[in-house]
């Protein structure tokens, strides 16, 4: 797919990673709608440099765990833009703590809205704007989906429901709309946690270092441009998935 010209949501598009994701693609060319959940003044920042690329970029706010707000989520960027997004990048998520022991179906319930649900049912929604034009969706998954925490079950458990999502809708959708994932390992430190403790992280990984959002931004391009690539989880990894947990 040619990036100059295309339109891309990004879910959770004005912070961390998917901020990463939203510059990559509008200096590809690509006009940007910035989902945010809470962070309107990180999404305001997104936007002014995304103006520097030269290209279209709106906010939309949208609370995801909130399956009608997600769904709508297309309708309002095309509405918003004046033509349907032709890339989805499912990027927002949470980062929960539990066991399988302190798991209630609260957590469990609020986990898989925002992490699951959500990208299923703003990929069903993107999908039916495009009609038969060409389209490409990258969920942004978790590496340790092979290799679970102990301590952030519900949100592994979710994570692993989209992998098996990435590969069901690249059938469901294909040929027209395309879709795969990025498995992310030691990228940034978890929320509420410092350098120092993702470095430790990192020390036991065969690179030994933090990947930083580059890299996995570079991998969303890339698997948006490669028209020949669909149901595929790419890890961004430094080669934790060799590490046993």
């Amino acid at each position: 797919m040619e990036l100059n010209g295309a339109l891309a949501l990004i879910t959770g598009g004005a912070r961390r990673v998917g901020r990463a994701i939203a510059l990559e693609l509008g200096a590809a060319g690509a006009d940007i709608a910035v989902h945010y959940g809470r962070s309107e003044a990180e999404a305001t920042e997104t936007i002014e440099d995304l103006a520097a690329h030269g290209v279209t970029a709106h906010p939309v706010q949208a609370d995801l765990s909130d399956l009608d707000s997600a769904a709508t989520l297309p309708d309002r960027v095309h509405k918003t833009f004046g033509r349907p997004a032709n890339v989805l990048v499912n990027s927002a998520s949470g980062f929960p703590t539990d066991s399988l022991a302190e798991a209630t179906p609260e957590g469990w319930r609020a986990a898989h809205a925002l992490t699951l649900e959500a990208p299923v049912f703003l990929t069903q929604s993107f999908a039916r704007l495009l009609g038969e034009e060409p389209g490409a969706v990258v969920n942004i998954t978790d590496v340790r989906t092979a290799t679970p925490y102990r301590t952030h079950f519900s949100y592994i458990v979710a994570k692993g429901g989209l992998d098996t999502f990435t590969k069901a809708a690249a059938v469901a959708l294909g040929p027209t709309v395309r879709v795969n994932a990025v498995a992310l390992g030691v990228i940034l430190p978890p929320p509420g946690e410092d350098a120092a403790f993702a470095e430790k992280l990192a020390a036991r990984l065969p690179l030994q270092r933090v990947g930083g959002t580059d890299p996995v931004a570079r991998a969303v391009r890339f698997l948006v441009e490669d028209d020949f690539i669909t149901g595929e989880i790419v890890r961004i990894d430094g080669g934790g998935h060799l590490i046993p947990a």
